[in-house]
């Protein structure tokens, strides 16, 4: 069923487009239930753990953690995003040049430990703000371009701290009726991208349908959450 969408390419430029058209369906305007739900198993029982937001939007899940006093860093190619995310949430912001990056921008919380990057995701490694101890992956793996899993799989496990606690949100639905975004990611390919360095636990399991997806011609639509962590061995 991978090979419906093995050719399907989204340029950033179209992601920028969405953004500046409000196509932006995906976003929620509220903290994601999945990741209320399982938060302690992410946080694990630390105090200010680093989080990292692959694709990060404008999700409120941001400032909804650093509220509670862990930090985050964020990667997002729209700049309109970004801009959103802060003035939405009511926070003061800095935007300076990374010289790490080429043509990148960061833009920084005047009150929480918040640092997003407006940057193709792909450019972006542990060099630029080390390895995390939390990611939160909602949107991202199901919006790459399928084409590139393997290298958005070898990305992230390199900017997992050994501590690291994975949340990967994925979606399964019949891929011959849509062709995506977001894209269909089956159990078994969560385990052939991170399988072999990491333990990956399914948490969560939901019937995700909606009329959004019945329009689409989908009869079924599955919500799941891993939580992926590195291997100690």
């Amino acid at each position: 069923m991978l090979s419906a969408q093995a050719d399907r390419v989204m340029a950033l430029g179209e992601w920028e487009e969405r953004w500046r058209e409000d196509q932006t369906g995906w976003h929620r305007p509220h903290v994601n239930k999945m990741l209320e739900s399982n938060l302690e198993k992410v946080v694990d029982g630390r105090k200010g753990v680093k989080f990292f937001f692959p694709l990060c939007g404008k999700a409120l899940d941001m400032k909804w953690l650093a509220d509670m006093g862990h930090s985050v860093v964020g990667v997002e190619i729209a700049e309109k995003a970004i801009k959103q995310f802060f003035e939405e949430s009511n926070l003061t912001y800095s935007e300076e040049t990374v010289s790490a990056l080429p043509g990148a921008k960061v833009y920084k919380s005047s009150e929480r430990n918040i640092s997003l990057y407006q940057c193709d995701l792909y450019n972006f490694s542990s060099a630029i703000e080390g390895q995390f101890g939390g990611i939160w992956d909602r949107g991202s793996l199901v919006a790459i371009n399928p084409r590139d899993r393997q290298k958005y799989a070898a990305l992230i496990t390199s900017l997992m701290d050994k501590d690291c606690r994975y949340l990967l949100d994925t979606l399964l639905y019949n891929p011959e009726v849509y062709k995506g975004p977001p894209f269909f990611v089956p159990d078994e390919q969560v385990q052939s991208l991170f399988g072999k360095s990491c333990d990956i636990e399914l948490l969560q399991s939901l019937d995700a349908l909606t009329d959004r997806e019945k329009a689409r011609g989908m009869d079924f639509f599955t919500e799941k959450v891993h939580l992926i962590t590195l291997k100690t061995n």
